[in-house]
């Protein structure tokens, strides 16, 4: 039988690797709104890329996870702000064995899903890519970098994440199937919790903040603090970790900023709280001292919702 994928978010992330999955065969349904999911569903999922173009016409299209019903896996991709709500509604789109996969930013995630669906049914990935919904129905993906690596946290999940991994490889997408996927969640999420936290900050490209040396050792306490937390929860990462993310931060192109500025500059909401909001609360409960991210966060406490009002 094909594999059933229901896509919880038709954004960046999903509209992209969903776009593929459908191209090597896979039947995959969005659960998308707006004019986003309109366009979708009447004109198809246009995608963008240097690693070539694409027009696919999903399985299904809709608001609702009831429309859609139960999936082999379920690829949760949306806005960490929309993450509560979207994970309560989910319960349309299980069966006994389908996998919730979050390919999201953050280390809150899989707590907040297996709260909503239950820790048996959630694994957890990352992905590595640039892509953002350019008008509605299209996704431009920016750059060649197009990756996405996971894993099962449970023994069940096995089957349903070679299956996933055997997908990608005749989607031609570059995929990880890992033994030990958290580990990449907090080695993402170190790197992007500089990265978001600076650029946002000042207001500035990568290129700006690296080269300034008191911007560039506030970014490097910044991660210092994320990979201790990591530590206290149970992962190996040491200061030659964090000295590898600043070589990482060193050879990005100098225009590159995280979408948290995007975001900023355009009045959105911020995913500032599952970021160094995330690494404050978190470090609070080990008895960590996170005064950097701390600092971060009251700096843009403001702009969380949007655009403060006077």
């Amino acid at each position: 039988p094909v594999m059933h994928i229901a896509i919880v978010g038709a954004g960046g992330i999903g509209g992209y690797f969903g776009a593929r999955w459908i191209q090597a065969g896979a039947r995959v349904s969005f659960i998308a709104r707006g004019a986003h999911g309109a366009e979708i569903r009447v004109h198809g999922l246009r995608v963008t890329s240097a690693l070539g173009d694409a027009t696919v016409r999903p399985h299904h299209v809709s608001a609702d996870p009831a429309d859609i019903g139960a999936a082999d896996i379920v690829v949760f991709a949306v806005k960490l702000p929309d993450a509560e709500e979207a994970a309560a509604k989910l319960k349309p789109l299980l069966r006994p064995g389908t996998v919730v996969l979050p390919l999201q930013n953050g280390v809150d995630v899989v707590d907040m899903l297996a709260r909503e669906v239950g820790a048996s049914a959630v694994a957890v990935g990352v992905a590595q890519i640039s892509a953002r919904i350019g008008s509605p129905g299209v996704i431009e993906h920016v750059g060649p970098l197009a990756r996405v690596r996971f894993g099962p946290l449970q023994p069940n999940q096995a089957d349903a994440m070679q299956a996933l991994h055997a997908l990608c490889q005749k989607a031609k997408v570059e995929a990880d199937l890992l033994a030990d996927p958290r580990r990449a969640v907090w080695e993402k999420f170190v790197f992007l919790v500089g990265l978001s936290s600076l650029t946002a900050l000042t207001r500035q490209p990568v290129g700006v903040v690296r080269e300034h040396p008191e911007m560039r050792r506030l970014l490097r306490q910044v991660m210092a603090e994320t990979a201790a937390l990591a530590r206290a929860e149970g992962m190996a990462l040491d200061e030659a970790f964090v000295d590898a993310q600043m070589a990482g931060a060193d050879r990005l192109p100098p225009h590159v900023k995280a979408s948290m500025l995007g975001d900023l500059q355009a009045g959105k909401p911020l995913e500032l709280p599952w970021l160094a909001g995330a690494v404050v609360r978190r470090s609070e409960q080990h008895g960590l001292n996170a005064d950097a991210n701390r600092f971060v966060a009251a700096a843009l406490a403001p702009y969380v919702h949007g655009a403060p009002k006077a």
